[in-house]
């Protein structure tokens, strides 16, 4: 069976579980291909640390952690936990409908860390990496495909995150709107 490992940055939409058994003609082999997807989970503690951050380089608040004592780092890391569990089931799901054998995990692991691992334990032929565009990252080469293809022995694939058609809002979007067979221009 042909082992991939797929690292994504938040749930897959329909559309990008859609690529991701095109690129391995599942359709046709379903059985042949086996997708390993690793969701990397926020450490709690870095943001409430980002968040004060935030606060205190607007300067409308410029306070330390010590003046919040009542936040429970457990609790909000559990909260995240649960979160990234079921955006790693939906992506699962959204695999399955597509006909793709797969399994995952979540991680606290810095993501290249883990996707190193994993594919070691899993003796993967393949990486794909799906994310949001980013562009000052990429261009600095500091990205997770980046990293991945300096560390990895094996192909690295970068694929740029889509949402569903349904999660579109025509309002905001700048393509050209089809009414009637006739293109028109979007407001």
């Amino acid at each position: 069976m042909y082992e991939v490992v797929l690292l994504i940055e938040q749930p897959l939409s329909n559309t990008d579980a859609g690529q991701i058994a095109e690129l391995y003609a599942v359709k046709a082999h379903p059985t042949h291909t086996h997708i390993h997807v690793l969701l990397p989970v926020e450490d709690a503690s870095a943001r409430v640390e980002s968040a004060l951050g935030s606060i205190a380089a607007s300067e409308v608040l410029a306070t330390s952690a010590l003046n919040f004592p009542d936040v429970d780092l457990a609790k909000i890391q559990e909260e995240i936990v649960q979160r990234s569990q079921a955006a790693l089931d939906q992506s699962l799901a959204a695999l399955a409908a597509q006909g793709c054998t797969a399994d995952g995990e979540i991680t606290s692991a810095e993501p290249v860390e883990a996707l190193a691992g994993a594919v070691r334990k899993r003796q993967a032929a393949e990486v794909v990496i799906l994310t949001r565009p980013h562009l000052v990252a990429e261009f600095f080469h500091v990205d997770w495909t980046s990293k991945a293809r300096r560390r990895l022995g094996v192909p690295c694939l970068h694929l740029i995150e889509h949402k569903d058609p349904a999660e579109v809002d025509p309002t905001t979007t700048d393509h050209p709107v089809v009414d009637g067979g006739k293109h028109q221009d979007a407001p």
